[in-house]
């Protein structure tokens, strides 16, 4: 009796720490403002622009391109409760380098109203500028 008992108590131990494991990562995180991210890349500001807007209208399915501010936004994604929307921001380093700082906004719906959360960890955001990275050859080869 007292195998069993112990054998219960630990499955059920055992289920309520994956239980509340998973239930955060699903939910995310409440922030009051949205995470960002940076990377430099060596290209012109005109081509990461073009690169970050496509990649922008392959996920999301459009992009706004604000020249004067080098500022770059999706339209936001909503889907079963969740809003998402892609923003990024290019800084010319020096003649040869320029920083990229993305953000990706998530929120969920709530009683209140859309309530931010964060989702997204380094690893996610690094397949972005990864693909970010990918787009700005391919613009690269447009241009020659």
């Amino acid at each position: 009796m007292t195998k069993r008992r112990s054998l219960f108590f630990l499955l059920s131990f055992i289920f309520i720490v994956t239980s509340c494991l998973t239930s955060c990562k699903e939910e995310g995180k409440v922030i009051s403002k949205p995470e960002e991210y940076k990377h430099v890349y060596e290209a012109s500001e005109d081509v990461i622009i073009r690169a970050i807007a496509q990649v922008f209208k392959d996920k999301s399915g459009s992009a706004t391109i604000q020249p004067g501010q080098n500022k770059i936004e999706s339209d936001s994604v909503v889907q079963d409760g969740w809003r998402t929307k892609n923003t990024a921001q290019v800084k010319k380093l020096n003649w040869k380098e320029c920083e990229v700082t993305l953000s990706v906004i998530t929120e969920k719906k709530t009683e209140s109203g859309w309530e931010m959360r964060t989702l997204l960890e380094k690893e996610q955001y690094d397949k972005f500028f990864d693909a970010i990275d990918l787009q700005i050859y391919k613009e690269m080869y447009k241009v020659q």
